[in-house]
């Protein structure tokens, strides 16, 4: 039999008979290596332990301990094992696909009738005593033929369409859990019981099309989230729960800050308090720009089709655009043009107007510009993706030696942003040509090997993101981490070397000749509406002082104090705060409690003590203690948190 040599992490070789599995191997590496295995990885590939293994391979044997393949094998599981107990409970239920998801998986299936959220803890039972019987995993490799005949025989459809939609000959992995059988390319876990029964929870139910497609059934979908310890799945449902009461659509309707309705799908109303945010956030980015050496610009919203044919997003990003057709003074032929999707064609306009000097670069462009996309209407969600948005967009237009100093000081720039606004770290992943992108692949290797650089140099060493990058160049992604440890990409900056080209846009260089700038592609807190989604969702609503809409309340606990909290807000207001006067007939406590919820940050109560002091109660969101403080010494307290960040001495 032919031998083939297998190379483990440490770089020890071992020979082996072709066709041995990974179980195989572990064991023979130790009894109890042999015992903890669940799966390898061979030549970058997951593979199964019973999966015979016929050539040279690098080979890393995994266990529970490690956790990226361990979660994919008990999410994959439990996708079979929760099918199977559906089944078992309801046999007449049609089966389709199961895959994984993040922290989790999902089952599709046909049933007549609706499954209820009573139902999933009546399959949560029946999968525990599933993994209970720890019934051996197997695994066989069958050809379509028999593969289709035997779904035919169970009469489950919707496995014989997925068969024939798989395209070449080669033969199908068919797997069993217990006597039950699922199509699947695996790899699973090796008997139900290595599955942590007190580790995963079904979620919820959900309509899904069969694949997709409106004019096919409509299927039940049931998520499960699942982990490899008991702990882990507490800390998630904790998350969970947490990311619930964060959410900026309940906030935001608690805030009064927007509101979005049908008749704009992905639009926002924009209500006076949520507005002030905006502003303010507005205005806060305009002057850092312009600390930063940016010009400030502003371009048309409805552009001719001519210029997105020409800069290239026509073609590529045609199906995300918003198509507007004007019948020009009856003319024959209606001029086609388009919502602006981005602004990077109109900056490149700017540019050309006027001839350019080598002296005249870097030029950095920004514009709050904007944009409209289509979204599908199931991928809307609040304000986090919508259709209109605001982005606070730039491009820098640069010599390509210019390009890593401009990296360098934009990540720079972005860092003091981010800092000020609250997250003190971020995360940069470099994403690099996707599989429709415009330009050759020699000026796609000249844009990555300078951004990466780029980026290296400015201390920072990216995460991979293969195939991510926008069509016309590589791009580096800023995600950050907010307070319950979710990711948000926000900011970006890409390097470009195609749109220039398309759009002719040249400089005179130092030789008196016509060259081509760089135009570098960024944005900072990325869309508006989407970046104050994220600011809610961080602080819980308790905004910084300075960007919360509503800083003060002064709430009178007699009638007899109106005029005494008149003045105290007239006061506040000469200090640069935004304060307001409630003296409604209302108990205190009623007073604290409604602009508590509507996360006003502090609550001034004032009575007949107050009054004759010349005093306050000071009430802090989130705190139960109260303190009384002269008048003058909170309107300078105050004062200073109202101010912006870059504008305090």
């Amino acid at each position: 039999m032919a031998q083939i040599s297998l190379t483990l992490p440490d770089g020890n070789a071992r020979q082996y008979d072709a066709g041995i599995t990974a179980g195989e191997v572990a064991a023979d590496i130790s009894k109890s290596l042999g015992k903890k295995a669940i799966s390898a990885t061979v030549n970058g590939a997951h593979y199964d332990l019973a999966w015979p293994i016929d050539a040279d391979a690098d080979i890393a044997i995994h266990t529970m301990q490690d956790e990226e393949q361990a979660n994919e094998l008990v999410r994959h599981d439990l996708a079979h094992i929760m099918a199977r107990a559906v089944q078992e409970i309801w046999p007449d239920t049609k089966v389709t696909i199961g895959p994984v998801i993040k922290d989790g998986w999902y089952y599709d299936f046909d049933r007549a009738e609706s499954f209820t959220p009573e139902d999933l803890g009546t399959i949560e039972k029946k999968m525990k005593e599933i993994i209970n019987k720890r019934d051996e995993v197997r695994t066989e490799v069958w050809d379509r033929a028999r593969a289709i005949k035997h779904y035919e025989d169970l009469g489950e459809p919707y496995k014989v369409e997925l068969i024939e939609a798989i395209p070449g000959d080669e033969p199908l992995r068919m797997y069993w859990h217990g006597d039950w059988q699922d199509l699947c390319r695996g790899p699973h876990l090796q008997h139900t019981g290595q599955v942590p029964g007190d580790s995963f929870k079904l979620m919820s139910i959900a309509g899904a099309y069969w694949r997709g497609d409106s004019d096919r059934a409509m299927l039940q979908r049931i998520y499960g989230v699942a982990f490899t310890g008991k702990e882990k799945l507490r800390a998630h449902l904790n998350m969970l729960e947490e990311a619930a009461k964060r959410d900026h659509r309940k906030l935001g309707r608690e805030m009064d800050l927007y509101h979005m309705q049908e008749e704009a799908p992905g639009q926002v109303f924009w209500h006076a308090n949520g507005w002030l945010i905006y502003t303010q956030l507005q205005d806060y980015m305009r002057r850092q720009q312009r600390k930063g050496g940016y010009v400030e610009v502003n371009t048309p919203q409805v552009v001719d089709r001519k210029l997105w044919e020409a800069s290239g997003h026509w073609e590529k990003y045609q199906e995300n655009m918003f198509i507007v057709e004007v019948d020009e003074e009856h003319a024959r032929e209606k001029a086609v043009n388009a919502l602006k999707p981005m602004n990077c064609p109109c900056h490149v306009q700017i540019f050309n107007q006027g001839m350019k000097s080598y002296r005249d670069l870097p030029l950095r462009m920004a514009e709050f510009g904007s944009c409209n996309r289509y979204e599908p209407s199931g991928a809307l969600h609040g304000i986090m993706r919508v259709r209109g948005f605001t982005q606070d967009d730039g491009h820098i237009f640069c010599r390509e030696d210019q390009i890593e100093e401009e990296t360098a000081i934009y990540i720079e720039f972005l860092r003091g942003i981010y800092k000020d606004l609250g997250f003190e770290n971020f995360k940069v992943k470099f994403s690099d040509r996707p599989e429709t992108r415009s330009g050759s692949d020699e000026v796609w290797d000249k844009a990555e090997e300078a951004l990466l650089s780029a980026t290296r140099k400015a201390g920072i060493e990216p995460e991979l993101n293969p195939g991510e990058g926008a069509f016309y160049g590589p791009k580096l992604e800023f995600v950050l981490t907010d307070a319950i440890g979710r990711d948000w990409q926000c900011g970006t900056h890409q390097v470009d070397f195609v749109l220039p080209e398309r759009l002719d846009a040249t400089y005179v260089g130092s030789d008196g000749g016509k060259h081509r700038p760089v135009m570098l592609h960024r944005a900072t807190l990325g869309s508006f509406e989407r970046f104050i989604g994220i600011l809610i969702e961080e602080h819980a609503g308790k905004l910084p002082f300075w960007l919360a809409p509503r800083q003060v309340v002064v709430a009178s606990i007699t009638s007899e104090a109106d005029d005494y909290v008149m003045e105290v807000v007239e006061t506040l207001k000469a200090a640069g705060v935004r304060a307001e006067a409630d003296m409604r007939n209302e108990k205190i406590n009623y007073k604290v409690r409604e602009h508590s919820v509507g996360k006003v940050p502090v609550i001034l109560a004032v009575g007949a003590r107050e009054v004759e002091e010349k005093t306050v109660s000071v009430r802090r969101l989130g705190q139960k203690q109260t303190s009384v403080q002269a008048l003058s010494d909170v309107a300078q307290e105050l004062s200073v948190e109202a101010t912006p960040p870059d504008l305090r001495a």
